[in-house]
């Protein structure tokens, strides 16, 4: 985040690990299960948080009611996502979401088998490693969407997808606020596909139901930032491939940053076997993607080699505009109100700096759990 250039690559959204990698197009109720599979692990993310750590351990970070609110707001709006859309793969009712909204539109079921949850492993151990690794799985849930948009035939699909992808970015920008991180750090957000989507997966899932069909994807060998230095442009940083990895020639092998008007390259300097050197390219900010590829033509799957890992770039702001000393989620007058009605001053809120410096001298910490992790994944493939 915006203390560290270490890979995230285990902080993305999980997708089905059940079974078999499936040899066939991607069809629209693939992408339904798919959508589910990444709601699954949000909304499980969200319970477990909530149970672990209560109201009264987040004012203790320098939080507030209201903030405490929001967030209880976001894990519902991640189950009625996982409720609506495994209406929408079965048919079957899908009362829950419609009694929330009051909606009373039918959606034509895909003809398949919603995807039941797994089981989950998440690396944090306080209400700051939470906070920052939901904020890296909202990201990164936002690039799944907008990556599988295009894949999408069914319009009423689209418009729903389309739907739950402009909250998924709500939901990415409160919290990137929340911790002192822009939040809309460049004018386009940058797509990930389904194989990407894959290969950072694995970490946060231990295990899934048999009955879980298997969706047409694959794994990518892994790809990770080795150190936690604070990644800024120009900046050159240390990217370490896991198993898998087997060019024995790296003279042809590239860096592509993933934007959503094409890769953004960047020259690889070899330093051993596996291990890489690469300089962050003008045009990259924010929570960022990168991938190691064979050639310089394309990234796509029939070239991608390892990665995505996963970096931030750009510098930590002081508050929601740069210039104020406090942010509105943790203290002010100018704060929006939770679902839970609550209103507050400045005089009454804890100050928002311990919180920070609390998530920035944590982060590394956070990072380097997710990164252990993600390598002993990336056996099991």
């Amino acid at each position: 985040m915006k203390v560290t250039n270490i890979a995230l690559a285990g902080a993305a959204i999980g997708l089905s690990n059940a079974g078999p990698v499936a040899k066939r197009a991607i069809s629209d109720a693939d992408i339904l299960n798919y959508a589910l599979t990444l709601e699954h692990l949000e909304a499980s993310f969200y319970e477990e948080g909530l149970k672990n750590y209560t109201k009264e351990d987040f004012m203790n970070a320098g939080l507030n009611v209201t903030f405490y609110a929001n967030l209880e707001e976001i894990a519902s709006d991640e189950k009625s996502h996982e409720t609506f859309l495994t209406g929408a793969l079965s048919g079957k009712d899908t009362s829950t979401y419609n009694q929330k909204y009051n909606n009373n539109q039918i959606i034509p079921a895909a003809g398949a088998s919603p995807v039941a949850r797994c089981n989950y492993t998440f690396p944090s151990t306080d209400v700051k490693s939470f906070l920052a690794l939901a904020s890296v799985l909202e990201g990164v849930g936002v690039s799944a969407y907008l990556g599988a948009a295009g894949s999408i035939m069914n319009a009423t699909y689209l418009g729903a997808a389309g739907s739950i992808l402009t909250v998924e970015a709500r939901h990415s920008a409160y919290l990137r606020a929340a911790l002192a991180e822009s939040p809309s750090p460049q004018a386009f957000d940058n797509p990930l596909d389904f194989n990407e989507v894959y290969t950072v997966a694995s970490p946060f899932i231990s295990s899934c139901p048999s009955s879980n069909g298997a969706l047409p994807v694959k794994a990518f060998p892994s790809l990770t930032m080795s150190s936690t230095s604070a990644v800024m442009t120009g900046s050159t940083v240390q990217l370490m491939t896991g198993r898998g990895f087997n060019m024995s020639n790296t003279d042809d092998i590239y860096a592509a940053f993933i934007t959503v008007t094409g890769p953004v390259w960047a020259t690889l300097k070899s330093n051993r076997k596996g291990m890489f050197t690469v300089t962050i390219p003008k045009g990259i900010a924010g929570q960022s993607y990168v991938v190691l590829t064979k050639g310089n033509k394309a990234a796509t799957d029939d070239n991608i080699v390892a990665g995505p890992a996963i970096v931030e770039v750009g510098l930590m702001m002081g508050g929601m505009g740069g210039s104020m000393t406090t942010s509105w989620p943790m203290t002010g007058t100018m704060m929006p109100t939770g679902s839970m009605g609550a209103s507050a001053t400045a005089s009454t809120l804890p100050s928002q700096t311990p919180f920070n410096a609390a998530v920035s001298s944590g982060k590394g910490d956070l990072f380097g759990v997710l990164g252990a992790a993600f390598i002993a994944m990336a056996a099991l493939f």
